[in-house]
């Protein structure tokens, strides 16, 4: 997008400068919309729950931004040679399941053909103006709360290879399925300053570029950052982990100071997710009131895993533990 000219334009919100979860354009006063779009091919074997999984993924960046989705349309690629009508109907009734459960609806798409199968959605909400969550409001001591554990990139690349339990495989599936609506709530109760979602680029490379969108650094508490399960660090130690989850751990490590963190919580740190949690940026009076209500509304997690701090030379610091 840097080697494309850029038109302005006062009624652009957020558009591609700050690397956030959707674009965001005002209507009126008192209307913006939300959009954005996602779709990847299949990481696991189930096709209804590939389509709830690349359903959530997408619909979640929209709750990001404090919006709520309205419309939706499927995008779909498949090998019509290798994939049956009655598999891709699956595929699709897992998104429809997602966006019904959410109060979206659907009303279209395009399918082409591909030589891998390819699905996700493009998602338009509404926003009030007023309400937007970006990822380039955080201020110094606000704190960074986390709504879902980290590790499906490693769990799902442990699926493909055969080494994950059932226990960890269904964990992984219901929470990749699980979509962020409390985005909307935060939002609409003014609880939260700045969010983002956690996805390919893993907590650390979403946590980069929420500090350089608003000029902060960050600490992390890198031992209170929830896992999936513990069976995780196992499979690092088998040499399970996504080349996506190794490429962020080398481009987030020219950013950061470790402090003797382990690998293992190194590349729990940079894990690439796929329908990943919220970050949270929490001012300090509302951080038992946004975990208050996280809890009622079951969220996997509320962890307060670090601090947004004053601008230094490293963008992101590690905690000792």
């Amino acid at each position: 997008m840097r080697q494309l000219p850029q038109y302005r334009n006062r009624d652009v919100l957020v558009g591609s400068a700050t690397a956030d979860d959707a674009g965001v354009f005002r209507l009126d006063r008192d209307h913006a919309l939300v959009q954005t779009t996602d779709f990847f091919t299949p990481i696991v074997d189930d096709p209804f729950a590939y389509g709830q999984i690349a359903a959530a993924n997408a619909l979640s960046d929209v709750f990001a931004m404090g919006g709520r989705p309205i419309t939706a349309l499927n995008i779909m690629g498949i090998p019509t040679d290798l994939v049956s009508g009655k598999t891709i109907a699956t595929i699709l009734r897992g998104g429809l399941e997602k966006t019904r459960e959410v109060g979206c609806v659907i009303i279209g798409g395009h399918t082409i053909r591909n030589p891998e199968p390819i699905y996700g959605l493009a998602v338009t909400g509404m926003v009030s103006p007023k309400k937007i969550l970006t990822n380039a409001k955080a201020l110094p001591g606000d704190w960074l709360v986390l709504t879902k554990p980290l590790g499906t990139g490693i769990a799902t690349t442990g699926i493909k290879r055969g080494l994950t339990s059932r226990a960890l495989a269904r964990a992984a599936v219901t929470l990749m399925s699980r979509v962020n609506t409390i985005g909307a709530d935060l939002a609409e109760r003014g609880l939260v300053r700045a969010a983002t979602d956690v996805t390919g680029f893993g907590l650390l490379g979403h946590l980069a570029s929420m500090c350089r969108a608003s000029g902060v650094s960050a600490e992390v508490f890198a031992h209170d950052v929830p896992a999936i399960s513990d069976e995780l660090f196992e499979l690092i130690e088998r040499g399970c982990v996504p080349g996506g989850t190794k490429e962020n751990l080398k481009t987030a490590s020219a950013l950061m100071e470790w402090k003797r963190t382990p690998i293992s919580r190194r590349l729990l740190l940079a894990d690439a997710q796929t329908s990943g949690g919220l970050l949270l940026c929490v001012p300090q009076r509302r951080l038992e009131e946004v975990r208050r209500l996280l809890s009622d509304h079951r969220a996997p997690c509320r962890a307060v895993i670090g601090k947004i701090l004053s601008a230094r030379n490293q963008l992101i610091s590690i905690a000792p533990s």
